[in-house]
């Protein structure tokens, strides 16, 4: 698996600073979703982000094969 957050983000044309905000999230987690595709974010986290933009979880993580 690996996180979507880049991407999800730039369609968006949000910051990783505004992400944080909006969503309330340790700014570091933030920033390592922002950055880095294969740091997963915990259900809790996950379930903020989609809270906050009205997303499905399928938006933010996503399967890749080995």
């Amino acid at each position: 698996m690996k996180n979507r957050v880049k991407g999800f983000l730039e369609a968006r044309n949000l910051s990783a600073y505004q992400f944080i905000k909006d969503t309330g999230i340790a700014p570091a987690t933030g920033y390592k979703l922002a950055k880095k595709p294969e740091y997963l974010p915990s259900i809790r986290v996950l379930e903020v982000i989609c809270d906050t933009y009205k997303v499905q979880p399928g938006d933010i993580v996503e399967w890749v094969g080995e």
